[in-house]
């Protein structure tokens, strides 16, 4: 399977690039990032826009971009009959609806996953689980220093599962904040989320419930981007398999 890289000159991108490369049922066709365009990767040559992809015949294009440069390339490979493999968060749930239409019978499917990690994956399901056997829940996601969006699509996802998992949640008792946003922030069903930023940390999440004289904590830690790569591999080579648009990589477990 040809398979292309969007964000190619990124740490992401660069770490999807040597994974590819490296699976005998996979090839790294082509790459693009207009940051980098012209130097070499993989033994692959960086090009500078989409045009990139279809020029080499690429079956399948993974991204790890921004959303906003995502919410071009996206309907750009439904447009064009490519699979896409998005590991791009902060897209709205009105962006989600203008994917599916994009791919809608297509033959090009598309898989939007807030984490490939399969620890992290498994963290969500059982945060989800827990949800209906506590009244309260926090969530702590904490990343590297240079990530710029607050708080975390896997925070976010985790959040709203956890929500749509249960509707006991007891209100927020505080009333007094000497620091505002020392509460964190209000997600769905009033589940707080805390965000922290700091060198040495890569992507790490802490789910904490409580019930009456008792509490749960499920921890996920990433410690290299590595670990998101056997998600990445998994999907490039399912993605027939999944009609459509899919959100989240829970299905191609299973």
């Amino acid at each position: 399977m040809r398979v292309g890289v969007n964000g190619a000159g990124g740490r992401m991108g660069a770490t999807v690039c040597l994974a590819v490369s490296l699976d005998p049922e996979l090839e790294l066709a082509a790459a693009v990032d207009p940051q980098t365009a012209g130097s070499e990767i993989e033994g692959v040559t960086i090009g500078g826009d989409h045009r990139t992809f279809a020029d080499a015949g690429c079956h399948v294009v993974v991204d790890f971009t921004v959303a906003d440069a995502a919410r071009i390339t996206i309907p750009w490979l439904a447009l064009h009959g490519i699979h896409g493999v998005i590991g791009t968060t902060g897209f709205t749930d009105d962006d989600l609806t203008s994917f599916r239409e994009a791919f809608g019978d297509g033959e090009a499917h598309c898989l939007i996953a807030a984490n490939f990690s399969i620890s992290a994956v498994l963290m969500m399901q059982f945060a989800e689980l827990a949800a209906p056997w506590f009244e309260t829940a926090e969530i702590i996601e904490l990343h590297h220093d240079t990530k710029v969006d607050a708080p975390s699509g896997t925070a976010v996802t985790t959040a709203q599962r956890m929500a749509e998992a249960s509707d006991h949640w007891a209100a927020n008792p505080t009333r007094h904040e000497a620091y505002p946003g020392s509460r964190g922030g209000e997600g769905p069903a009033g589940i707080r989320l805390h965000a922290v930023r700091m060198r040495g940390m890569v992507a790490h999440q802490e789910v904490i419930l409580g019930a009456l004289g008792q509490t749960l904590t499920i921890r996920q830690d990433s410690y290299d981007r590595q670990s998101f790569m056997p998600g990445v591999v998994l999907a490039c080579k399912h993605m027939a398999d999944h009609p459509g648009l899919t959100v989240g990589l829970d299905s191609f477990l299973t």
